[in-house]
């Protein structure tokens, strides 16, 4: 049935029809599951032909999708709209977080990592799916080019990465490094080193990282010491705010006026406006691990992926109330829309 349903999607959209807006989500013992966001149902599955998809991207023009495959370290580039596979790209040990920048495609990779789980170590304690070696060799960012398949150069970044993001003008790569507790900033074509942001002062474990819209400030969430750091343009530091337990993702909405921040351990996704960063609403979430997220293409909703219940949760964002929830089987990690959308893995630049 399912292959019925996508040989029917492609024949529309081949005769011109106008498309649904789409989710789709990465399941870490799956493929990508495509979610129908006008009626809420998963409508697909797409078969990645790896295995452990985290991080996923999708294409300026949407063409293609992208996925960080944990299991056979390299990129699955598919066809969005057939869901054919295009081709695999090797790009190094357990890499984990995709941006999609122009035609290029930019993953954190972690050699040092062993993929053990953690020692539970109270509230220092890593979610039991993640990598937590503390070993201080340098991770690598990835760069490969979506239409030749190619994977271009790396950029040295600190002892595991995990968030990405860029500055308003393109020309720089801000990347967040969990065991030594930096943002760097790198140039974006050569990878050298700029500036290191050093977050111990201010707390523990930077993953999360956006730009507001207007390019003026940065937010990292800080994952073990329950806060975000507000960056200014220059990448120095303007205020901390406290969060629940265990902030992962962030995003700004489009228009730049709130930010949301899924705090995991806290079942929480909290909304803050931006003038002063002050709590407007916590949204409480009976989901479990929920990390990443997406703003549907009108704005109106919000995709939460909860891994550890098996959910894609649904948020207006108007009310700022959770309205339904999507099950999406295999451990989903990631979320991204087609048109495009802002969340805490793409934007719409």
């Amino acid at each position: 049935m399912k292959y019925l349903a996508a040989f029917l999607f492609v024949a529309l959209v081949s005769c011109g029809t106008p498309e649904t807006p789409k989710a789709y989500v990465t399941s870490q013992k799956g493929g990508i599951s495509v979610i129908d966001i006008e009626s809420k149902q998963v409508i697909n599955d797409i078969d990645i032909q790896s295995s452990g998809p985290r991080g996923i991207g999708i294409s300026q023009d949407g063409k293609y999708l992208i996925t960080a495959n944990k299991g056979d370290a390299n990129l699955s580039i598919i066809d969005r709209v057939s869901g054919k596979l295009v081709s695999h790209v090797e790009v190094g040990k357990n890499p984990e977080f995709v941006r999609v920048f122009g035609d290029l495609v930019f993953v954190s990779t972690e050699p040092a990592s062993s993929g053990k789980p953690p020692a539970q170590n109270d509230h220092a304690a890593k979610d039991d799916d993640d990598d937590d070696d503390d070993d201080k060799t340098p991770a690598q960012i990835a760069v490969v080019d979506i239409k030749s398949g190619k994977k271009l150069r790396e950029i040295e970044g600190g002892p595991e990465t995990e968030g990405i993001e860029f500055n308003k003008d393109g020309t720089q790569i801000i990347v967040t490094n969990e065991a030594d507790n930096t943002v760097t900033i790198h140039d974006l074509q050569s990878g050298e080193l700029l500036k290191t942001f050093d977050v111990k002062p201010y707390g523990d474990r930077p993953r999360g990282i956006k730009m507001s819209p207007n390019g003026n400030i940065f937010v990292s969430t800080l994952e073990h010491s329950d806060n975000f750091v507000v960056l200014d343009q220059e990448y120095n530091h303007l205020q901390t705010v406290d969060t629940g337990k265990n902030p992962y993702g962030v995003a700004f909405d489009a228009t730049g006026d709130r930010l949301f921040v899924a705090s995991s351990k806290s079942k929480l996704l909290e909304v803050f406006e931006t003038e002063g960063f002050t709590k407007l609403k916590d949204i409480p979430l009976e989901g479990k691990r929920c990390w990443h997220f997406s703003f549907t293409p009108n704005n109106d909703e919000l995709l939460l992926a909860c891994g550890r219940s098996d959910e894609l949760i649904v948020v207006d964002t108007n009310s700022l109330e959770v309205t339904g929830s999507i099950p999406v089987s295999g451990i989903p990690w990631g979320v991204v829309t087609y048109p495009k959308s802002i969340g805490s893995l793409d934007d719409v630049r």
